[in-house]
């Protein structure tokens, strides 16, 4: 289940929502390491659920780590749920932000995914 923290949402300046925006909006989730401060853009609209994410450490931007994905992941869906970062064809690239990853998951259908012991072995 897709779901945001009203306590992390943004809610002064350009970026500013407010809950009756529902799932949609800016959020500003605190470091999970260091002081790298995580910016999320949020969305369930149009038959998607959508998260991007970007990094900034004081002023500096940063593409986000696997880990931060994760509880990026953690955050916004239930731990069974499943999302997908997608790298789409060539000509269908868009890079709006050089430092931002994003998380899919469709509202009407299941998304497949492989058995584990094609990803590896569980240990």
């Amino acid at each position: 289940m897709f779901h945001v923290h009203e306590e992390h949402r943004i809610r002064t300046g350009l970026m500013a929502s407010t809950a009756t925006q529902g799932n949609n909006g800016a959020f500003e989730l605190p470091p999970i390491r260091g002081g790298r401060k995580l910016f999320c853009i949020v969305s369930d609209g149009a038959g998607w659920e959508h998260v991007s994410v970007h990094v900034l450490d004081g002023k500096q931007m940063h593409t986000p780590t696997w880990s931060e994905m994760c509880h990026i992941k953690d955050v916004f869906w239930d731990g069974e749920d499943i999302v997908i970062q997608y790298h789409p064809r060539r000509s269908q690239y868009v890079n709006n932000h050089p430092h931002t990853l994003h998380l899919w998951r469709p509202t009407t259908q299941t998304i497949p995914s492989p058995p584990s012991y094609l990803v590896g072995i569980k240990l």
